[in-house]
């Protein structure tokens, strides 16, 4: 049973990460106007009447963009998918004096530590994944070795990303992209709310992108071309290169999710597969 629509609100309390209250709401006090996020009712960072740092947010009315895939409506796809890709267009509008991890304190957000440090950051840190013995666990090691030899390959493209500074979701996965139907009737799909906002970074959009479509296949295409065409057409930058280097830099990503103690048996198939469609790939 629901109570009235207009008291509808959602508590989150942030167990994981008590920080990660404070940044999140300074992020959305920084996007609020150009992208749809939940309304924060009441936070308290530092935590109330014994119970740690919370947030209450407004409800949204919607569907994860996930739900709405999978009901295979290649029409509505489409539109929220082009929705999505002129949201996350307007998310890295924001910038930032240099590129590393965001953190909030009380006069709002602030560059921490880089993302990675060095020089071929990327690749090191995907060796640096290859030689968990978790990862070597589930990953075969001529997939190991095809993997290592492709990011080095990418070497000189995926350090063309690292002066990036701009504001990046950092998890604008299919599941934190809420979306509903605009208005009755023959009203388009849009972006309703994108949430969870605890792991954004100053860096490359190309990174959100390669999120967003990290189940896309050139095969059987559902949220492309709408997607990218979208997120170029509101200002997005996509280089020539694009579609396989976003592929590459997942690789940080999916490796580093391979390498952790502990991973469901089906997600880890799941991230083999993705890493061993992506070890496919040619070089530059």
């Amino acid at each position: 049973m629901r109570l009235d629509p207009a008291l509808d609100v959602v508590l989150r309390i942030y167990a994981r990460d008590p920080a990660a209250c404070r940044k999140e709401v300074a992020l959305h006090a920084l996007v609020r106007d150009v992208v749809p996020v939940p309304e924060i009712v009441h936070a308290e960072p530092d935590g109330a009447e014994g119970v740690g740092p919370f947030a209450v947010l407004r409800w949204v009315e919607g569907i994860t963009f996930r739900e709405l895939k999978r009901a295979g409506d290649r029409a509505a796809i489409a539109e929220a998918a082009a929705s999505a890709g002129a949201a996350l267009a307007a998310i890295g509008r924001a910038t930032f004096a240099r590129g590393g991890r965001l953190e909030a304190g009380p006069d709002g957000l602030a560059v921490g530590a880089p993302l990675l440090d060095g020089a071929d950051a990327a690749p090191r840190f995907v060796d640096h994944c290859l030689a968990s013995p978790h990862l070597a666990s589930r990953v075969p090691d001529d997939l190991r070795e095809r993997v290592h030899r492709l990011v080095w390959a990418w070497a000189p493209r995926l350090a063309s990303l690292e002066s990036e500074r701009r504001l990046v979701h950092c998890d604008f996965r299919r599941q934190n992209v809420l979306v509903a139907r605009e208005g009755r009737g023959a009203g388009g799909w849009r972006v309703a709310a994108v949430i969870d906002w605890e792991f954004a970074v100053a860096g490359a959009p190309l990174t959100d992108v390669a999120n967003f479509l990290r189940y896309e296949r050139d095969g059987a295409p559902l949220a492309e071309p709408h997607f990218s065409r979208a997120f170029a057409a509101h200002g997005g930058v996509l280089p020539d290169d694009w579609a396989p280097l976003s592929r590459v830099l997942d690789l940080v990503a999916l490796c580093e999710m391979l390498s952790r103690e502990r991973l469901p048996d089906d997600v880890a198939a799941e991230i083999v597969g993705l890493v061993r469609a992506t070890a496919a790939l040619t070089t530059p």
